[in-house]
């Protein structure tokens, strides 16, 4: 195996570099570098070699070009096993680069940067960066190639006990690990640019830009291997950021469902300002209640459906209190989540050994909204969050009866959850809690009838309450279900060829109904 005796390294993420390159020269490596980095060795009392003394050439067109060179690119890929290679090194005075440590410019903070103009942005794309890393990951057999700060303690570790030399089954993963860093960063500068295109052809039309290009790239870093999937003869891993969303604090290995219901129930709980529970299972809402107290809002929540929460996900919008815990501490929870948990919180909470505590970061969660993806036969479909509020401004009474400003909390409170529930969805409320809800149906009047059903097993009086229908009513008769059921006051889309129809059928039993002009399917 070839011994490490000469690295290159330029890093724009400096994290660690310093000890890693302080070990390497310890070892006897030469180190060359170029700008910022070299200069952070330097003041770390470290002995480097700069670019241009390697090169010839300075630095130029303000740092654009510097490390295009034969000297650099010969030493990452000379095949050193091949005499002609070899000979064209002695030709040329070509000197073998034996480990490259190379990370990008930061295009993706750039871009999301607020105030960021095309200019600074375009700027911030790497090119000689990712050109050396992708020379050194096809030669790997003789060139490393680190990416990340966090591959520097493995390399040291593997350096150190075995006289600094890689073996070959490293060398490939760095390769691996190399390849893909470079194609997400493509990918984020190619979609930058496909919807800057997009927006210039859509510019002057009465519709959006599309935020779609041409083609769909996903390159997302392993986030964790899963146990299984859906099911234990299913495999499956977690790609992505999520564990920078929401970070366990306790309890076994999180599963494929539970990280979807764990996604669904925040989510939700983002819908509310006031302290709300949410209560989910198989990514639908059992039950969600609001107070002044999470202790208060969690009877509301549980109240609407007492049987499902056993095995369900709860998640809540403030930090989980000693009195709020202790009652969810009274039955079975898979997961529980929360901005924060005070110590006193965690001590109560840690005695069960598997139930899973969550620590959410719902600004994160928000800033997460952008383009999601369903796998399907042949590809994926792609389609942007649905993150959109309702503005109250914008909702039409559509019959004679108005409601009340009381009666308008509960329309919302019920249309925040509908939201958030499997089509055909249909959701009976108060202004502060649910009541029933109807997932997943094929048909609305179904949904009506489950959810009022799930409500009179629960002990709960409909009389007088709001129902959410997230998509239209076909017919009247889904509306006269809810009627029915207690119902005297209705939010929906509208859209219906038949709204007339479904408009009429309240008006005749005095119904308030509001149009949203928005609907939330939710496949």
């Amino acid at each position: 195996m070839q011994k490490i005796a000469r690295a290159l390294l330029s890093v724009y993420d400096k994290t660690g570099v310093v000890e890693f390159a302080r070990e390497l020269a310890a070892n006897g490596v030469e180190l060359i570098s170029t700008g910022g980095t070299a200069r952070t060795l330097r003041e770390a009392g470290l002995a480097v070699v700069d670019v241009r003394e390697v090169t010839g050439s300075p630095e130029m067109m303000e740092g654009r070009v510097k490390t295009l060179h034969p000297k650099i690119h010969g030493g990452l890929l000379a095949l050193l096993d091949n005499p002609e290679h070899v000979a064209a090194m002695r030709e040329h005075g070509i000197e073998s680069i034996d480990l490259a440590v190379i990370n990008l410019y930061p295009f993706e903070s750039t871009m999301r940067s607020e105030g960021a103009t095309h200019e600074e942005i375009v700027e911030q794309i790497d090119i000689g960066g990712p050109a050396m890393v992708r020379a050194a990951a096809k030669n790997y057999r003789f060139t490393a190639v680190l990416t990340s700060p966090q591959q520097y303690d493995g390399v040291l570790a593997e350096l150190r006990s075995s006289g600094m030399t890689l073996g070959d089954a490293s060398r490939l993963n760095l390769a691996a690990a190399a390849f893909a860093h470079t194609a997400a960063y493509d990918r984020i500068v190619a979609d930058y640019f496909a919807a800057k295109v997009a927006a210039a052809a859509d510019s002057g039309k009465d519709h959006p830009a599309s935020p779609f290009g041409r083609e769909l790239s996903i390159g997302l870093p392993l986030d964790q291997a899963l146990r299984y999937g859906e099911n234990p003869h299913q495999q499956a891993a977690l790609y992505g950021s999520f564990t920078d969303i929401f970070r366990q604090l306790h309890g076994k290995e999180l599963s494929y469902n539970n990280i979807v219901d764990i996604d669904a129930a925040a989510k939700l709980v983002l819908e509310f300002e006031e302290p709300t529970v949410v209560i989910v299972k198989h990514t639908n809402p059992c039950g969600v209640g609001s107070a002044a107290t999470l202790a208060d809002a969690w009877h509301k929540a549980f109240a609407t459906d007492v049987k499902s929460p056993y095995g369900g996900i709860v998640a809540v919008n403030r930090p989980l209190d000693l009195k709020a815990a202790g009652i969810i501490n009274e039955i079975f929870t898979e997961v529980v989540i929360a901005p924060s948990f005070p110590e006193e919180t965690l001590e109560l909470l840690r005695r069960k050994r598997d139930r899973r505590l969550i620590v959410a970061n719902y600004e994160a969660l928000r800033a997460s909204f952008g383009t999601e993806v369903k796998s399907i036969a042949g590809g994926v479909l792609a389609q942007t969050s649905d993150a959109a509020i309702i503005d109250e401004g914008t909702l039409r009474v559509a019959t004679r009866r108005k409601p009340t400003e009381q009666e308008m909390r509960a329309l919302m409170f019920a249309w925040r959850v509908a939201k958030h529930v499997k089509s055909n969805a249909i959701v009976y409320a108060l202004e502060d809690r649910t009541l029933g809800i109807g997932a997943g149906q094929m048909s609305r009047v179904d949904s009506a009838a489950t959810a009022a059903r799930k409500a009179a097993l629960a002990g709960l009086d409909l009389a007088g309450c709001a129902v959410a229908s997230d998509a239209f009513f076909p017919f009247a008769d889904g509306l006269l279900e809810a009627v029915e059921a207690g119902a005297t006051l209705v939010i929906q889309p509208g859209g219906s060829i038949r709204d007339q129809d479904v408009i009429d059928a309240a008006d005749a039993n005095d119904i308030a109904m509001v149009m949203t002009g928005m609907r939330h399917f939710r496949h």
